[in-house]
């Protein structure tokens, strides 16, 4: 029987980052819906129902398993990402360039209808004042990227590879709202708060004071309950006319800084 929410009833679902974290809780509740799900990971799992072992910030790793999933998949979540802890030309090769290149291979052969949903993050909320470095990235690829990160400084600034990534990430979405429209394939993304997962501690380790800031506002860290539920969402049929949509779940920090930003 599937558990409360929008029916995910035989649908064909990629979760990657399925081992762990937002990945896990998200790959528990499309099963409890309904939904087959193949579960992708640099570290092995049996929470799938079926489960691929990959390295997003591999090219040839993602182009095996792109030969390896099945066709017409209806939904694809991408969640895996590392941490602003990482160094930062893998950081960007698993949340940007990685993601970008498993996308792209795998859309051409999903659903008609499929959903593609994209995890972001709080970090990229500044996106727009980051044009020039989003416009920078336009030839990004995983040859030059270290040359990109020497270029743009990125390594010489706490975190700053993460928020790039996910900035970079939000705008990707947002252009690709119509892409394949003509299909009826959408891809929207969603932008966490801080989540109590394994990798919060390494937010808070680069981030610091203003890290612990943020916490004191909200009332609570997010969870990984928190975040799947919206993802779910964005990949069942409910949410057909979302198109290039960020869907924050931060627990109204994005809110609140929009209200010191407008002071209001």
């Amino acid at each position: 029987m599937a558990a409360s929410g929008a029916s995910l009833d035989g649908k064909t679902i990629v979760v990657t980052g399925s081992a762990s974290g937002i990945g896990a809780e998200t790959t528990a509740l499309l099963r409890r819906r309904g939904a087959t799900v193949l579960g992708v990971d640099r570290q092995p799992s049996d929470n799938a129902d079926q489960f691929f072992q990959a390295d997003l910030s591999d090219p040839a790793s993602i182009d095996g398993l792109v030969a390896a999933l099945p066709a017409g998949i209806d939904g694809l979540a991408n969640i895996a990402g590392l941490p602003p802890t990482a160094p930062p030309d893998s950081v960007i090769k698993v949340n940007l360039l990685g993601l970008q290149r498993l996308t792209e291979g795998v859309v051409a052969t999903m659903a008609d209808g499929a959903s593609i949903v994209n995890l972001a993050s709080l970090a990229g909320f500044g996106w727009a004042n980051s044009l020039a470095q989003i416009k920078a990235a336009s030839n990004l690829s995983f040859d030059n990227v270290d040359e990109f990160v020497a270029q743009q400084g990125i390594a010489e600034q706490a975190g700053r590879s993460y928020f790039f990534s996910k900035e970079a990430l939000i705008v990707w979405t947002l252009k690709n709202r119509w892409t394949w429209r003509d299909r009826g394939i959408r891809m929207n993304c969603v932008s966490p708060g801080p989540v109590e997962t394994p990798i919060l501690k390494d937010f808070i380790e680069t981030l610091g004071e203003r890290a612990e800031e943020d916490m004191k506002i909200m009332d609570r860290p997010g969870r990984p309950s928190d975040v799947a539920p919206v993802v779910a969402f964005l990949l069942s049929d409910d949410a057909e006319w979302f198109r290039g949509a960020n869907l924050t779940v931060d627990g109204g920090m994005s809110s609140h800084i929009l209200q010191n930003v407008h002071e209001l």
